[in-house]
């Protein structure tokens, strides 16, 4: 049968049986097309976009466990730092004195240097300036001596089982009756020690 000359609107729509075969298989191709497209828009394509979603969500929780894994597996040795880290904090908090042992460790420091030969012209200790877990205590002091006598202070200070610092250093030679003849200097500092707050101060 020639389709060509054929017009659609003498197709009965109640009598598909009798429709010729190339009109048949034009009418299932598109019912076929359209049942495709339509199951994808209602359907395939919301589940495409939630496996997409799912996929995502896979590979960050593959991240999650491959992290979490690494930690577990090095455990035990995040542990011993911890416990490395808590006696070194330790041993350093036991260099810091308490509140006790200032007064102890200011004549250490003023000994030291009366022992290398200073003389002390000024000795003042300061307010204490607290910060977040420890106080300094800053101690203005003024010595009179040699170049070498000072290293040797200094040296001595560093050396205490206490932790104090010099900071601020100047010497200049020593003025006597309004001349620099003498050979002495004098040292304008700032030595620093740290005291280890208590629970109740911090």
């Amino acid at each position: 049968m020639d389709i060509s000359n054929l017009n659609l609107n003498e197709l009965d729509i109640n009598d598909v049986g009798g429709w010729p075969l190339p009109v048949k298989v034009v009418a299932i191709g598109l019912v076929c097309i359209g049942v495709i497209a339509g199951g994808y828009f209602l359907d395939t394509k919301d589940q495409l976009v939630t496996l997409e979603s799912i996929e995502k969500k896979e590979s960050e929780l593959k991240q999650t466990f491959k992290l979490k894994q690494n930690k577990a597996v090095n455990l035990p040795l995040y542990k011993q730092q911890m416990e490395e880290m808590e006696r070194s904090f330790g041993a350093m908090l036991r260099q810091l004195p308490s509140k006790t042992e200032v007064a102890e460790l200011l004549v250490d420091v003023s000994q030291t240097g009366l022992a290398n030969g200073l003389e002390f012209q000024l000795f003042k200790p300061k307010d204490e300036v607290p910060e977040e877990f420890y106080a300094e205590l800053p101690i203005q002091i003024r010595v009179t001596g040699s170049y070498h006598d000072f290293g040797e202070f200094i040296g001595d200070v560093a050396a205490l089982p206490r932790i104090v610092t010099l900071q601020n250093i100047a010497i200049q030679p020593k003025v006597k009756d309004g001349k620099e003849g003498s050979t002495e200097l004098v040292m304008d500092a700032t030595a620093k020690t740290f005291r280890y707050l208590d629970d109740d101060e911090s």
